[in-house]
């Protein structure tokens, strides 16, 4: 049986960054990833893919190329946990031991809990930013559309980047418009308003009505009728529930997600399927020696790439601090961003923790409509995110214990 003193199960961001701040802060660590695919995308770029300001091909890079020097590639899939005896089973059936766990697998994505969309995916104008694999057939759509319904659809959370399903409604729309086609925008989420931190909704909810989009609430996707282009949607209203059927001739949809099914019939997971950790220390409840970061993690944060650049300085803190018999002192607050398109040219740069307060990185007001962050969102952050997070650069310092974060210049 292999053995790792450190074992990570996951190699995209979250993974990828864990190890590569765990080897810069100690060169001497073993560490292993434990992950069976040989591309790696930067998702956070796939709502510009559909929106045709990234080609696909522009968020991916060779896994080889970002796995950290020193660490151990495993490439293999994760098949299940034993954290009683500290260890993990592979897909081949091999079995690796590990002083300490990073569980790091990110969510799956699940189609199949909506009836008929697996079947029409990719034509006939039904697409998602979702997936790399349905991603440029948006754009296409987009292009396509001649007029009617353009139907934009958001799940129950949790989703990994709750702000992209209206990102895309934002752009289809400006193309329409541009076109002069007689559209008619609908966005039917879930959620009960348009976002869920307070300060960033009013803004949104200004943009929906500028734009004479049809924001619709509570609406949960529950089958697509391709032959008749017709989206089914459960609506709740007070205690009551009915059904609605919206036409369509764009349908983007935003599938339900959840932990991968070996994560969530293990021992790690919480009742809803998510891997138990303090939502401050990132350390499991019930197995000091495991840690998680990332989408399956079961903290109460918004799923995002950036919500790791808070989370891993302070797992590696809280991981050495374990592995030196010590208890870790360094708490994550919840930060999150969410740079929200608006429109081409147009994003509000929505960061916030736990208590849903504003946490702006920059000294402007963050509820406004900005170029400056669209830059950012379509320049900087991708650069920072290959350059900077997976190299293990500590930019998001202000959870360390003993490191005060510059103050912000007027």
């Amino acid at each position: 049986m292999a053995h790792h003193q450190i074992l990570i199960v996951g190699g995209g961001a979250a993974g990828i960054t864990a190890a590569a701040q765990l080897r810069r802060a100690r060169p001497s660590l073993d560490v292993a990833i434990l992950e069976p695919s040989g591309e790696h995308y930067y998702q956070p770029g796939w709502t510009l893919v559909g929106g045709g300001v990234f080609s696909l091909e522009e968020t991916r890079r060779a896994e080889g190329d970002l796995i950290p020097s020193g660490v151990t590639w495993i490439r293999e899939a994760m098949a299940g946990f034993d954290p009683e005896h500290n260890t993990v089973t592979t897909s081949s059936g091999e079995r690796l031991s590990y002083d300490v766990l990073i569980v790091a697998t990110g969510l799956k994505l699940c189609w199949d809990r909506i009836d008929g969309l697996a079947e029409a995916l990719g034509q006939g104008g039904v697409c998602s930013n979702y997936s790399k694999d349905f991603a440029p057939y948006t754009w296409e759509a987009i292009q396509a559309f001649r007029g009617g319904h353009a139907v934009f659809t958001c799940a129950p959370m949790p989703i990994k980047c709750p702000g992209a399903p209206q990102k895309i409604a934002y752009l289809a729309d400006e193309v329409f418009k541009k076109k002069r086609l007689n559209a008619k925008v609908i966005y039917a989420t879930a959620t009960p308003g348009i976002f869920g931190i307070p300060t960033y909704a009013a803004p949104l909810r200004e943009v929906v009505q500028r734009k004479g989009i049809d924001a619709r609430y509570n609406h949960v996707l529950t089958a697509v009728r391709a032959a008749q282009k017709q989206a089914v949607f459960q609506v709740t209203e007070g205690e009551t529930s009915r059904e609605e059927v919206i036409s369509y001739d764009l349908l983007h949809v935003t599938p339900p997600m959840a932990a991968p099914d070996a994560v969530a019939t293990s021992p790690l997971a919480n009742g809803a399927g998510f891997v138990e950790v303090d939502q401050f220390s990132l350390q499991h409840v019930r197995y000091p020696n495991v840690f998680s970061l990332g989408d399956v993690s079961g903290m109460p944060n918004s799923k995002t790439a950036a919500a790791v650049r808070g989370q891993a300085p302070v797992l590696v803190a809280n991981l050495l601090a374990h592995l030196d018999g010590q208890v870790g002192e360094a708490a994550y607050d919840g930060y999150s961003c969410c740079p929200l398109i608006t429109g081409y040219g147009k994003a509000i740069m929505a960061e916030f923790n736990y208590k849903a307060e504003p946490v702006p990185s920059f000294p402007l007001d963050p509820t406004k409509e900005r170029w400056s962050m669209w830059w950012i969102k379509r320049k900087v952050l991708p650069s920072l995110y290959w350059n900077r997070m997976l190299t293990g650069g500590q930019h998001e310092r202000r959870f360390i214990p003993g490191v005060k974060e510059p103050a912000l210049k007027a």
